[in-house]
This record gives C-alpha cells, structure tokens and sequence, in this order.
C-alpha cells in the first residue's frame, strides 16, 4: 500500500504548481481550513473574498486529513474544480449549483493555505466571489450580476461584464469606458434598456448594483455626448435650419440664440443672463457639478434641474449650435413647478428665483441639513451675530449658488409701543430695488359742459396718486374755470354708468383705462328757503329694434351713444319740460322737427304715445306695488351714493303726464342698466332714478347725428408731453435701504409686548456676493390699479460702487469688494398685459455685448445697453473677474470648453 500511495503521489505532483511552503501535518491542516479563526466556520463579514471549491475535492481531502497518514492512497492531489465550469474557455460558472453538493466556501486565508498545499489544476482560474450584505442578512455571491454592456452607436456588439450586487454603478460606468475605449474628455452616461424597449437613466451612480435593482443579463447602454454638447438621445430636440447646423459649424461659445417654444421668451432671458455669469458657466463646463449632484435632497430636484440646465450650457458653449430648442429644460420645470406649465407669459425674475432655488437645492452639498435655531442679536456686536449667521446658513446650504449669488443683509425692526430692537442677519440672494415713484399721476379725462354748442372735451391731469375725487375735479377746474363743487364724476362702460363718484371717494379705485367723464351741473341745492333746487338726471339713450321672434310681436332696446348726467330745475320736473331741456340739451347732434313734421302725427303714433303716458302715469295712483330690487348689474350697490340729495328725486307719481303730440322720442324711467323700465319708485324715495330717452329706428336715422353726437375736442394739455426725469440706480438702492413701517396685512410679532404690531424696518448690506442681481421692481401692484414703471434707470456699466451701503466695518473689509461691472441685462417691453422679454450679456471670453431676442443674437456696443427696458441687473465684482483672468484654463484645449476633465467620476454625465 505504501508503493501505491508513492506511486500516487508521485503522478500528481505532476499536475501540482509549485509548492511554496512545506505541507504541515494533516491533523495541523484540518485545524487550520476548519477550526481556526481563518477557517471555514468564521463568521461572514462583508467586502471579504471567499472562494469556491468542488465537492468531490473537499470531501476527498477531508477523508484523507482524518485518515491521519500522509502516505494514504487517499490523497486528493492538485485543487480541481472542472466540474464547476460549463466551459474551459470563459470559465463561467455552471448555472444551479449549490452549496453543499456541488461545491464548499472557504475564506481567502483557507484558500490560499490549500493552494499553496496542494495546488491548482494548471489554466483553471480561482473562483472568487464577495461577501455582500443584503437587508437583514450576509451571504457570498456566488452568482454576481451579469451585464449586457451595449455603446449607444452600435447596439449590435455586447459586452459582457460581471458585477458584484456591492459595486456601484460608478464601477459599471468605468468599466464600459474601457471596453467601448473612451477618451478622457468624453462625457459619457448609462441608460437602462427594458424588455418593452424603453430607456431609463441611470442617474446617481453611487449607488450599488442592488440599489439600482439591476439583474443578470439586463442591457446597460453607454451614451456619449457630442461635441456639439448635445446629448444623440435629445438630439431631436436641436434646431437644424440651417445647413451648416452639425457639428461642421463652429461659432463663437456663447453666441447661441434659443427658440421661443410659444410665450416663452421670459424664461429665455433668465437662461441667457444666467449663462453669461462666467464662474457658474465654467462650473459646469468643467464638469465640476458631478461630482455635487444631490439626489437624495427632498427640498431639491432630484439633480434633474441641474443636469437640464448644464445640458443647456454646453450646446450654448459649444460652438456648434446658431440657436438651440430648450425644450427639454422647458419640460423639467414645468415638472418641478406647476405655474411654469403651459405656455402662458410669466416673469423673467420669477423664473430666475425658481432656478437658482432649484439649482442650489440639487448642487447642495450638505447632504443631511440639520437643525439650526435663528437667534436675534440681543445686544450682541454685529459681527458677531453676522458671523454667526453666515456660518448657521452655511451649516444647511453650501453649494455654488450660495458661492456665486448669496449676501448677507441686517434686519432692524422697532416695535412702535415699547421700543423694542430686534437684529437679525439674513441671507439675500438678489435685491429687489424699488424705483422712486412721482407722488403724482396723470389722469385722461372726458369734460361734458352744460352748453350744447361745446363738444366733450380730453384732458390730461395731473392728480395726487393717493388723492380723491374732488383733487379732479379741482385739476379740472384749472383748465375749464368751471367750480369743482358744479362738477361730477362717472365712470362710463358700455353706453351706461358704470360708477357715479362722490367727492371724498379715493382715486385709487379709478383704472388709467378707464373711461371717466366729468359733467358739469349746476350750482348744488342750497337748505334756506327760497333756493332753487335741482336734481341731477342720469341719462340713457336707447333705439328701439324688432326682436328675432317669429311674428315680431317684441321690440327691444339697445342702449347707444355717451350718457348724460342732467341738471333739471325741481319746478320743471315733468315730462314735457324734460322732453324740451332734453331737445335743448341735445340741440348739437339732434335736430328739431319743423312744425310739418310734428303736425305729421298719424292716429298710430297718437295711440302709441297715449299708451307711454298712461303707462307711466299709473304709477301716479299708486295702485302698482314695488317690483322689488333692481336688476344686478355693475352699478348696483352704487348709485344710492351718488351726490344728487335722495329726498330730492321724485318718482313719477310727481311728474304731470306728457302731452299727445308727436315726439322725436319717448322717455321711460329704467333701472341703473338701463335695461329694463321701472314702473314705480320705492316709497321711502332714497332710489335715484333714472330716465332713458327711447328712439324709434326711423326717427334716429332721420334727426340724429352720430358723427356729430361721438365728435369730441383735444384740449391743449393732451398735447403736453410729461418728461419723466431719469433715475438712478444708487437711487433705488438708498431706497431699499430706507426705514419703512410695516402694513397692515404683514405686521410683526413683538416679544417683548407679546402682540402683533406695525414695526418699522430697515434693511442694510453687510456682505456683497461675487454676483450681485439686482432687480428693478417695475411692475406695481395695489389693491385698486395696477401699473408698469417704465422710467429710465440710469445704471453704470463699470465701476458700481456701492461702498456707502455697506454697513460692515472697513477694517474687517476690502473696498475692493464693493466695485462691480455689469454682465448682463434682463429687458422687459410693453405692458402688464403682453410684453417681450430679451437681454443684453457680455461674453466671457470675447468680451463682446451682445443683444440676444430669443434664437436671434446680434452684436451690440455698450451705449446701447441701458435702456427703459431694463428689469434685471447682473453686476460681477471686480476682484472676481481678476481672479477669473488670472487663473489657468484647467480644461485645456477649448475644443469642447467641457473637454479636460479626468475620466473617473469627472467624465460622468448623471441625468
């Protein structure tokens, strides 16, 4: 037996590699693979290599150490584990093997003391495999996760890859940019390719294989960008009008228009304002936002609106592109808020707030913001409690927009009871500047003379924004030598009176584009005995007009023409003395019948006329009740405060009845619209009545003169022309820095007096950012008018010096820092209503204005830049452009400015 097992040994140490150190004795060997801390039966730890072996061997080996003679014929020669492969090509593993019949798991030390023993069958490889801690449990994968690893440009030729459920996707990414052999200044990203065909973004590869819930023989694309800085996968979203629009064109970075995707022209302002700020575009283009992408902040956006936006910014910077479609940026934001949705007009600085929000929160590198209590100053020195605001903001935000854009302002609120001082140090990451508005505002106006012979007159007046409507009437009497106290005002919409104002009603509550026509009456009642009295009239015109009813048995009435406001002597009020101070009254645009014409009365027009008469008369007895409220309409509610005395508007009931001869028109009392009659007036008499002058089809046509009746004279002030004295920009900024009391919707909680007051405020610069955007609060909004500021804001193109507001000792400070030059401007055209937003930017690397109007751009000198337009200011400090200057193109060559970056994690573009 002993020849035997010689014999045995002898013919497998042929097939066993080398041994490096001498066999130990067999019961030192068992202890050694099975008891010892380095055996089979220590406990798994993840991250640790654990490394199969076939059964058949193991067991082989264990009878052959137990037997206890080194001479044994037991001896189970070189480590062979053939039966675990499929092949001895690939040398992959066979598919359902499991442990403890086809093969046993040792720890790396176990291994490699049994290699070293006993040796390897030649040209096998050792089968290696991790710990992995899966939820609640750590096992050795046996099977790691095989991956299919396609190129975007050839989706014809997989790799095969085999990743760990521990390894992350970095890893995966790695990985495929060295079998596809991508260059380091290649940008590249993963897709996920699903069995329906779809593609997913792999967006955060930091995390693992097993958080990504990637499976053996999924499809991992590899995607490369262009260089013209599109991604091929959006590429249908790129403008290609053009013929040289490839990757053949080469333009100067920057200079790169953006299609206006229908009312989207604010947000195409913002985006080329914000891609003119050199440090945020050099941020991105260098790719050093990977590495800082936040996917896990709740406050962010996943990283989407990042990664949207650096898109963006590198076909703009590419130099390939005249314009391109940001239709996908237009799509992530409506994503992310709701009010971007659609394509309605919105507000450029609205939108810039969003993305600079939006991009700090998905660049935030505190990945887990935690708990900062805000403490008021309390006596405390300035710069102490500064400090220690910055450093508390800084705990909870810390990314390149607080960098680039965030200052530092002192809040001081004063308590008007106790007087209580309450400091606080806020961060700021725009200013948004008031404009000096004129104490005055100019009013058009329609004057309406109680002399027939003069036409309505235009005005333009000049009025206090916070007066009344007797400060009107007042400007108006300077024009016109009318007395303010013979004059009232209406607010005319659609042939009716929409408001009748009294003297102490605001001017607030009146709209540049509203009608306002000013009447002027007589001399008001007087209360001694013998004064005549008169009664102010509104009145309608209306033509009669046959109805499309089918036997055309109703007749209805269209109101026409401008209401008058008529003064009627209360000794005169009947119906035929109304009917001629009416034909009097209307003598200008209405002609008088000649005695033929109202001798010309057939029986028809007499029976017709009795049924007006007897129809209003009825009222007279008092036998009809009140039909109750009037009809709604836009006066109701109004006109019991109209200035004519109610106790002297009489209801027909005091009215004689109008004579039987032929009339150029009836008369009717109707409601405040106008459109519907009234047959009676309430008891009390407090309803202000109203008359409508009613015309037969035939007889406007015949007597009345609409050219004649619209005809109005321009009075000498409208030709004045206001000049509004430019402003500037220190202005405004000495303005936001100008001690204010709070309003009444926004008061104050006081700590000391335990109640909300109306504090004072005052807001002061301590720190300036790198980037100071100020905007300019051109649109004005108050509870009764709205308004668009559209005076000239006089602002510097270099050297803003804004030293004299900063409050921060000048010992602890540069005066350097306080020196700005403009970058870009956000313009603003037009109205509240519509408008069109561009803007002017300085190119970063060229130096050169240019005027960018959606995807049209075009060069521009820097005279042509301040404007009345301008709504948002971009200022760069000056020791930060020097520094920029200064600094070394880290990036290399700028063929693509995104070239440059190292390929680990630098090269990742994560979507």
């Amino acid at each position: 037996m002993a020849g035997v097992a010689a014999d045995a040994v002898a013919s497998t140490a042929e097939d066993r590699e080398p041994q490096r150190e001498a066999m130990p004795g067999l019961e030192s060997q068992r202890r050694q693979i099975e008891n010892s801390e380095s055996g089979r039966e220590r406990p798994l730890q993840a991250g640790e290599s654990w490394f199969l072996v076939e059964q058949h061997w193991y067991k082989q080996w264990e009878v052959y150490v137990q037997g206890g003679d080194q001479d044994s014929s037991t001896f189970p020669g070189c480590i062979n584990n053939a039966k675990l492969f499929e092949d001895q090509v690939n040398w992959n593993l066979k598919k359902g093997l499991v442990e403890g019949e086809d093969y046993v798991l040792l720890p790396a030390a176990a291994w490699h003391y049994l290699v070293s023993w006993y040796g390897l069958k030649h040209g096998q490889p050792p089968i290696e495999r991790k710990v992995v801690e899966l939820p609640g449990i750590q096992k050795v994968e046996v099977y790691p996760v095989e991956l299919l690893l396609f190129q975007h440009s050839d989706m014809g030729t997989p790799h095969t890859a085999q990743f760990s459920h521990t390894d992350s996707l970095d890893l995966v990414l790695h990985t495929a940019r060295e079998r596809f052999l991508a260059s380091p200044q290649e940008e590249t990203r993963l897709w996920i390719k699903h069995s329906d065909g779809s593609f997913e973004r792999l967006c955060n590869t930091h995390v693992t294989v097993l958080d990504a819930r990637l499976k053996t023989g999924q499809v991992i694309v590899m995607e490369t960008r262009n260089k013209d800085g599109a991604w091929p996968s959006a590429k249908q979203y790129v403008m290609k009008s053009l013929s040289k629009e490839d990757e053949d064109f080469q333009g100067q970075p920057g200079v790169c228009g953006l299609t206006n995707l229908g009312n989207t022209c604010f947000m195409n302002s913002a985006l080329q304002c914000l891609s003119n700020v050199p440090q945020l575009t050099e941020y991105f283009l260098n790719n050093r936002y990977l590495e800082e992408l936040n996917f896990c902040n709740p406050l962010g956006m996943k990283g989407e609106i990042a990664e949207a936006y650096a898109d963006l910014v590198k076909q703009a910077w590419s130099g390939h592109h005249c314009s391109i479609v940001p239709h996908v940026f237009k799509t992530k934001v409506g994503h992310f808020a709701s009010q971007f949705l659609g394509y309605q007009q919105h507000d450029s600085q609205e939108l810039l707030s969003f993305l600079l929000d939006g991009l700090h929160e998905d660049l935030n590198r505190v990945k887990k913001k935690e708990y900062v209590e805000l403490c008021d100053a309390a006596g405390r020195p300035d710069q102490e409690v500064a400090q220690e605001a910055w450093q508390n903001h800084k705990r909870r935000n810390n990314s390149v927009i607080v960098d680039t854009f965030h200052g530092l302002f002192k809040s001081t609120l004063v308590c008007p009871d106790c007087g209580n001082v309450s400091v606080t140090f806020d961060p700021f990451c725009y200013l948004s500047v008031p404009l000096p508005v004129s104490p005055k505002r100019v009013m058009e106006v329609f004057y309406v003379s109680m002399d027939p012979r003069r036409k309505p007159e235009q005005h333009r007046l000049i009025v206090p924004k916070k007066g009344k409507i007797s400060d009107l009437c007042v400007a108006l009497s300077k024009h016109t030598g009318v007395q303010p106290d013979r004059m009232m005002v209406a607010d005319v919409f659609s042939h009716r009176f929409y408001k009748i104002y009294q003297l102490e009603d605001s001017l607030n509550s009146i709209l540049d584009r509203d009608d306002i026509f000013i009447y002027e009456v007589s001399a008001r009642a007087g209360t001694g005995e013998g004064i005549r009295e008169d009664v102010v009239l509104p009145i309608y015109l209306r033509e009669r007009s046959p109805a499309r009813d089918f036997n055309n048995s109703y007749y209805g009435l269209m109101l026409f023409g401008h209401p008058l406001l008529l003064s009627v002597p209360r000794d005169r009020l009947t119906w035929d003395a109304l009917y001629h101070i009416l034909l009097y009254r209307l003598s200008r645009y209405v002609a008088r019948p000649s005695s033929d014409d109202e001798d010309d009365g057939d029986e028809k027009g007499d029976t017709e006329n009795k049924g007006n008469i007897a129809k209003s008369g009825q009222t007279a007895g008092g036998s009809l009740q009140d039909p109750g409220p009037e009809q709604a309409g836009p006066s109701s509610g109004v006109m019991g405060r109209n200035r004519a005395p109610a106790d002297n508007s009489p209801g027909p009931s005091n009215w004689p009845q109008r004579s039987r001869r032929k009339q150029l028109f009836t008369l009717q009392t109707v409601n405040s619209n106008g459109t519907s009659d009234r047959m009676t007036f309430s008891e009390d008499g407090h309803a202000q009545p109203y008359i409508a002058i009613d015309w037969e089809p035939e007889m406007k046509k015949r007597y009345y003169d609409e050219v004649e009746a619209e005809g109005f004279v321009k009075h000498e002030c409208v030709s004045y022309v206001l000049k509004k004295a430019p402003v500037r920009l220190q202005e405004c900024i000495e303005l936001f820095t100008t001690v204010e009391t709070l309003e009444k919707e926004n008061p104050w909680y006081c700590p000391n007096c335990k109640q909300h007051q109306l504090a004072t405020k005052k807001l002061d610069l301590w720190m300036l950012p790198e980037i100071l955007i100020i905007h300019l609060k051109r649109f004005s909004y108050t509870k009764f008018s709205r308004e668009k500021l559209d005076i000239l804001v006089e602002f510097p193109i270099r050297d803003l010096d804004l030293s004299e507001f900063i409050i921060k000792p000048r010992s602890e400070s540069d005066p350097d820092l306080y020196k700005y030059d403009l970058i870009a401007v956000s313009n603003h055209y037009g109205g509240l209503r519509d408008g069109h937003y561009t803007t002017f930017a300085c190119n970063k690397d060229s130096g050169q204005w240019h005027y960018f109007d959606d995807n049209s751009v075009s060069p521009v000198t820097e005279d042509e830049v301040e404007s009345k337009a301008a709504y948002v200011l971009f200022y760069q400090r000056q020791d930060v452009a020097r520094r920029l200057r200064s600094q070394p193109d880290l990036s290399g060559p700028q063929e693509p400015p995104a070239c440059g970056s190292p390929p680990s994690s630098e090269s990742m573009d994560v979507n």
